[in-house]
């Protein structure tokens, strides 16, 4: 299936030769009737030679309506540009031409109507000498010229033969997964609900699907298709859609949204491009201005900045940052149309480079600058790696993928590439990062250990919860950083130390500790509370005693050092082993104690899952080694 967009003027009869081609007055709206002018989006359809199923997008021609066009040309695969034999080129002829090109539209047909009101034959070569020189250089520039008659019918059977000649030369659609709709339309049906149309790209939907209308993050079903009123089970890229949805009202959404699947496209208000002016820009673009920023049937108001240089001059390029008032939905190669507001003027387009930058950069700076070269031509091995430099964190194989805008099957290959040429390291678990980014992760990750190692010196490492929060990492992220044995840091269990780090107590320390764990041996079987213990020598000395394995604590209160501990661990493991259960009251009686510690014993291998009560005796659970 394949889209084409028409474009001229006013007054050249495009909607008159879309009704006369495909039987469909495009014109819906009775003011446009009344006015006899196309002032939105029309749409129709048909078969060509070869059965090639053609949607029709009818934008309007007038310069009044301009910003309705841009709406609906984005995603065709060829215009056909409808210039009226009796009128010839007109001025805003130059601005629709240019809009194509700055748009990428890889070419089309040109249709020179009216021929039925011209008579002489000389001045219909003197048009179409007009219309060359005027598409020389734009994506038209080699497009045929169709004189045709919508009124008496000349030249419609070859417009039709020369239309399909030039969709069938162009490359396929690609699936690449990632299907987008820009939605241009929004009703409701009685009976059927929400209905949302637009030109369908990169990928496919199919009914059942779940779908997301980004940027605005609202999921819904999809409940029915149809592609040029024919019911459909499944659309492909290329193709004009309707899209039934069920768990959405029509206030939700809007023109200008996109239909897509979860997950991948998000909102943006900052991105990153490069701009060509055009030529016959009225006047340069300054630093800061205020636009209007145009991408696939999304508009915003915006304003620029201007990276490389004080303005960009008509005809010339430049880097540029744009600050958008309201999120749109974009991606990396997305083609953007910017216009002055008052007065009304398209001055020029690029090509969207990086959608979520993250960051507002400094003007005239070298080096983002050249982040942004590479961004623009780089291969796909490079895309991947500065989509993880600018994340500035490892990232799943899936997300890396989706973030770097790229098929899967050539994300694949790329990621291979990337980490044969060291672009790209392999964390473990589907985890990569780029080399930098790693090397200031782990960077950051001594700084925050020695820093927890001042302002603790008693503790033997930091929690690994506590340095996965301040990195800012998902914890399998973490967890592969850590096994990739960091050089100068080591693990064990839930804390983290650099290596060589150690607790070295002060003399009054040292004889603090000594004076408890005297304490802890003189009576073993009821010694000291937890509250006792802290008391004797503080919370801090507690806590080093606890994580350098002198005590163990079993309850909340109750604390044993480690070889009483490892004691009568040992004679509930015979019990178990030679009797099958133990009873506190046995416990008890064996080492002298109370319940108290019996009791509290006994619940601390319940909770480790070692010992299972039943009824009022413990068995096995889990037998560990011993």
């Amino acid at each position: 299936m394949y889209v084409i967009g028409t474009a001229g003027h006013v007054d050249h009869g495009k909607s008159t030769l879309v009704k006369a081609l495909t039987g469909i007055d495009p014109d819906r709206l009775r003011e446009e009737k009344e006015r006899e002018m196309t002032i939105d989006l029309g749409f129709a359809w048909l078969t060509l030679p070869g059965d090639l199923a053609v949607g029709i997008v009818d934008v309007p021609g007038h310069r009044d309506f301009i910003e309705n066009m841009l709406a609906g040309v984005g995603g065709i695969d060829a215009a056909l540009f409808v210039i009226a034999a009796d009128e010839g080129v007109m001025p805003q002829t130059r601005e629709h031409l240019a809009i194509l090109d700055l748009l990428g539209i890889p070419g089309g047909v040109i249709a020179l109507t009216k021929i039925d009101t011209v008579e002489d034959p000389d001045w219909l070569e003197l048009v179409e000498l007009d219309i060359r020189e005027i598409v020389s250089g734009t994506a038209l520039a080699d497009a045929p010229i169709v004189p045709v008659s919508a009124r008496d019918g000349r030249g419609l059977e070859t417009l039709k033969q020369v239309l399909a000649e030039r969709l069938t030369a162009l490359p396929p659609r690609l699936d690449r997964g990632h299907p987008r709709l820009p939605i241009d339309r929004v009703f409701s049906i009685s009976g059927f609900g929400t209905v949302v149309t637009g030109t369908l790209t990169g990928g496919s939907l199919a009914v059942g699907d779940t779908v997301e209308i980004a940027p605005a993050g609202i999921t819904a079903r999809i409940r029915g298709l149809q592609a040029y009123q024919t019911k459909r089970e499944r659309i492909g890229p290329g193709s004009r859609a309707a899209v039934n949805l069920s768990g959405v009202e029509k206030a939700q959404l809007m023109r200008g949204q996109v239909l897509t699947t979860p997950g991948w496209l998000r909102g943006t208000r900052l991105l990153d491009g490069r701009l060509r002016m055009l030529a016959e820009a009225s006047r340069p673009l300054q630093h800061n201005a205020e636009v209007k920023f145009f991408s696939g049937a999304a508009e915003a108001l915006a304003r620029v900045r201007l990276l490389d240089a004080e303005t960009i001059a008509p005809g010339a390029e430049g880097w540029i940052q744009v600050r958008l008032e309201q999120p749109v939905a974009l991606a990396r190669g997305d083609r953007f149309i910017l216009r002055f507001p008052s007065p009304g003027e398209t001055i020029g387009g690029g090509v969207v480079v990086d959608p979520a930058p993250g960051r507002r950069w400094r003007r005239r700076r070298p080096e983002v600058i050249a982040r942004l070269e590479a961004l623009a031509r780089g291969t796909p091995a490079e895309l991947l790696a500065q989509t993880l430099e600018r994340a500035g964190a490892p990232l799943r194989e899936k997300t890396l993928q989706e973030r770097s805008g790229m098929p899967a099957d050539v994300a694949g290959a790329a990621l291979q590439e990337a980490l044969q040429n060291g672009l790209i390291v392999a964390l473990g678990d589907g985890w990569y990062a780029d080399p930098a980014t790693l090397h200031n992760i782990r960077q950051r990750l001594a700084q925050e250990l020695a820093a927890y190692h001042r302002a603790e010196p008693l503790r033997r490492g930091m929690p690994r919860e506590q340095l996965r929060s301040r990195l800012g990492l998902e914890r399998s992220a973490f967890d592969r950083l850590l096994e990739s044995a960091v050089e100068g840091v080591e693990s064990s269990g839930d804390l983290v130390w650099m290596q060589g780090f150690s607790v070295q107590l002060t003399p009054a320390q040292q004889q603090a500790v000594e004076s408890l764990l005297a304490a802890f041996g003189r009576a073993p079987y009821q010694p000291p509370s937890v509250k006792e213990a802290v008391a004797q020598i503080g919370d801090d000395l507690f806590r080093y005693l606890v994580e350098r394995g002198d005590l163990v604590v079993i309850a909340p209160d109750v604390v044993l050092s480690a070889p009483v501990y490892r004691e009568m661990f040992a004679a509930v493991a015979r019990t178990l082993d030679t009797g099958g259960s133990i009873s506190a009251a046995e416990l008890r009686d064996q080492f002298g104690t109370t319940r108290k510690y019996a009791i509290a014993l006994l619940e601390f291998l319940d909770g480790q899952g070692i010992t299972r009560r039943e009824g009022d005796v413990r068995v096995w659970n889990r037998r560990p080694k011993i």
